[in-house]
């Protein structure tokens, strides 16, 4: 396969996850938004918590000056000027699928690009107009849908392969990111039972609910949420699908799959990954910090997705 065809289809569908995660990220912040703050500027910091998870705050600071919860949410979501914004994410996305029309199925493209179609809508209408918990549900519904078309109707061959590959490495990348940023801004709290474990119950509980992972946390652990029952489902545990360990394991299968001696430097550095977590504890990473490990972490995913453009994205 051609390394143009490759990247396509790898960022076709990092752009179509990170969409999918932006409304889940929007749609906790949001929530918790809504519930009764101390402060009127809490729920103004809770908007802007997106924008300081992606890395785009200072740019939201640079084109408004000040907080203010309908320009946050729109710049978030619909703003076309907005690299890092959902509508942005979706219009690559489309774009990526375009250029690969031919390696994908008629499935597949019909459904991104109605979902751009209706993106486009929904842009013309606001966030005020559509809803914002709305429009979140929509743009996960899509990104499932897009997803089942994916795994019902292509073949199992590199195409599957590079799409798979670059929504792992983007599930992996925003669970980390929802993770540190969610314990920065709590901590764990004691067990007293007082307003700071209430709101710590909500945060947690909210996080788990934004992965999808509230269902599998009261299945496994008794009691309310805390910083190291949460860190170690969304972390450790492999049969939590959006968890971290979940995603190694898929990045590693998918590398071991791939043909040519170009990938060995991404293929070893994902199993040394994979691996690294098969055999670490909770207590081992809340020893070194769990901010630190997730730091640490996050730059060590950076290092594979280098390494799997240098050995399949890239022309030689």
């Amino acid at each position: 396969m051609l390394s143009r065809t490759a990247a396509d289809l790898y960022w076709m569908s990092r752009y179509l996850e990170r969409a999918e995660n932006l409304a889940r990220m929007l749609d906790v912040s949001y929530s918790l938004s809504l519930m009764p703050q101390d402060d009127q500027s809490d729920g103004l910091q809770e908007l802007a918590m997106p924008l300081l998870i992606t890395g785009a705050l200072d740019d939201y600071l640079k084109r408004h000056g000040q907080l203010h919860a309908d320009r946050m949410l729109h710049f978030f979501a619909l703003d076309s000027d907005n690299p890092s914004s959902i509508y942005c994410c979706l219009a690559t996305a489309r774009r990526n699928a375009h250029a690969v029309r031919g390696r994908i199925t008629a499935e597949m493209w019909e459904n991104i690009n109605a979902t751009w179609l209706e993106m486009r809508s929904i842009a013309e209408q606001g966030l005020e107009r559509y809803g914002t918990s709305r429009f979140c549900e929509w743009v996960k519904e899509r990104s499932h849908l897009f997803r089942g078309a994916t795994v019902g109707t292509i073949m199992r061959s590199d195409p599957y392969r590079f799409i798979r590959l670059g929504t792992f490495i983007e599930r992996a990348d925003n669970t980390l990111r929802l993770l540190d940023a969610r314990y920065e801004l709590l901590g764990d709290f004691s067990e007293d039972i007082d307003d700071r474990s209430a709101r710590a119950y909500y945060q947690w509980s909210a996080l788990l609910r934004a992965l999808s992972s509230y269902e599998a946390f009261s299945e496994i652990y008794r009691g309310s949420p805390r910083a190291h029952k949460v860190a170690e489902l969304l972390l450790l545990r492999p049969d939590v699908p959006r968890s971290l360990r979940a995603c190694l394991e898929e990045l590693q299968l998918i590398l071991a799959t791939l043909p040519g001696d170009n990938g060995r430097p991404a293929q070893r550095l994902a199993a040394e990954l994979e691996a690294g977590l098969r055999y670490t504890a909770i207590s081992e990473i809340l020893d070194t910090g769990l901010h630190a490990w997730i730091t640490d972490y996050i730059n060590r995913l950076g290092t594979l997705g280098s390494a799997i453009r240098s050995a399949y994205l890239e022309a030689t």
